[in-house]
């Protein structure tokens, strides 16, 4: 059973030998010192270095001059991505404590922490976005557009019935389809969003948006690595609890409302993107995601990415590292934390 951590345990254990991603005996005592996780060492670096704010990223104002000269298609596409974004942050930036209540590892703990730091800047910078670009008489419709559209309601209302299932009653099934949910999130859900926002800037549309979502994109990138290493650390020490059946199937529904909504927002209407590359770029990512968590891939058929084009918009600082076989773009601030949290 699942049970929560005692906010001061002075009868715990925190020696490496007896530590465990979750289900652990700790003090409540960060102890950096004694790291079971090697890699969680090397991802705080990175994400504490990748420190940045939405006031930083110049051009809005630029983009609220273009905005005003986007297709019907595309100012609707905009608002609805930026609406979808803004849940998948704020539902985020709620849950995370609560994963944080069963996780054994201080310094995964930390982690955590960081992430959910990250997911409030992202909340304020789509908050900048629309401030700057968006009519303020549009604004609430733009939060609230799920009021109106059944189907980013479905979506909704699917990704926080996961997470409140955990609250409710938080069990070993339940962790695991949260943790599972968490992952699919961050990996999988972000990314057609991500698309729009790079094909619109390499058409030189919305460029400043365009930067703002590379910073984002960067964050979320580390998210995914972490819930990655630490599903892969539960089905080493508590086998049991990982169910591969469970993997698939949340797989499965998440490629197909990612499809349904991204056919939905985007169709044919938006240029360099159509139904057809939406279904295959979001098959090749699942497999992508999937095999960051050692699972097969579920769309063999799907050996490439049909956005290859626009790699390039990923990187504003033309530096790349391959980052615990996920591709990770480094921040120029990173090179700052070199040698912190030395053990």
């Amino acid at each position: 059973m699942l049970k929560k951590n005692l906010i001061f345990n002075p009868t715990g254990d925190d020696t490496l030998e007896n530590r465990t991603i979750i289900k652990g005996h700790p003090t409540g005592l960060f102890n950096l010192n004694a790291v079971k996780y090697p890699w969680a060492k090397a991802m705080y670096q990175l994400m504490v270095g990748n420190f940045w704010v939405p006031e930083k990223v110049s051009g809005l104002n630029e983009d609220a001059i273009m905005y005003h000269k986007l297709s019907p298609a595309e100012a609707r596409a905009y608002r609805g991505i930026i609406s979808f974004l803004t849940f998948l942050d704020s539902i985020q930036t709620v849950n995370l404590p609560h994963f944080s209540d069963y996780i054994t590892s201080p310094e995964v703990n930390l982690l955590l922490s960081i992430q959910s730091f990250q997911e409030a800047i992202h909340s304020q910078s789509y908050t900048t976005i629309l401030e700057t670009v968006v009519d303020a008489k549009q604004r609430d419709a733009i939060y609230y557009f799920w009021r109106d559209d059944k189907v980013l309601l479905e979506r909704n209302e699917y990704i926080g019935r996961i997470y409140q299932d955990f609250n409710d009653v938080p069990d070993n099934a339940s962790f695991f389809k949260a943790l599972l949910g968490n992952f699919i999130l961050e990996s999988l859900y972000f990314y057609n969003g991500f698309a729009f926002f790079d094909t619109l800037a390499y058409n030189s549309r919305m460029t400043a948006t365009g930067r703002m979502i590379n910073y984002i994109r960067r964050d979320e990138l580390t998210h995914v690595v972490l819930f990655s290493n630490i599903i892969n650390e539960i089905r080493r020490e508590f086998p049991d609890m990982y169910d591969g059946k469970i993997v698939r199937s949340l797989f499965e529904e998440a490629v197909r409302q990612e499809i349904l909504w991204s056919h939905h927002i985007l169709g044919d209407d938006v240029p360099g993107m159509t139904r057809l590359t939406t279904q295959q770029y979001t098959h090749w990512l699942a497999n992508d995601r999937l095999r960051m968590i050692k699972e097969p891939p579920l769309y063999p058929e799907a050996l490439v990415n049909p956005y290859k084009h626009l790699e390039a918009m990923a990187d504003n600082n033309s530096e790349k590292t391959n980052f615990f076989e996920s591709t990770v773009v480094n921040y120029t601030q990173s090179s700052s934390m070199k040698g912190s949290w030395d053990f």
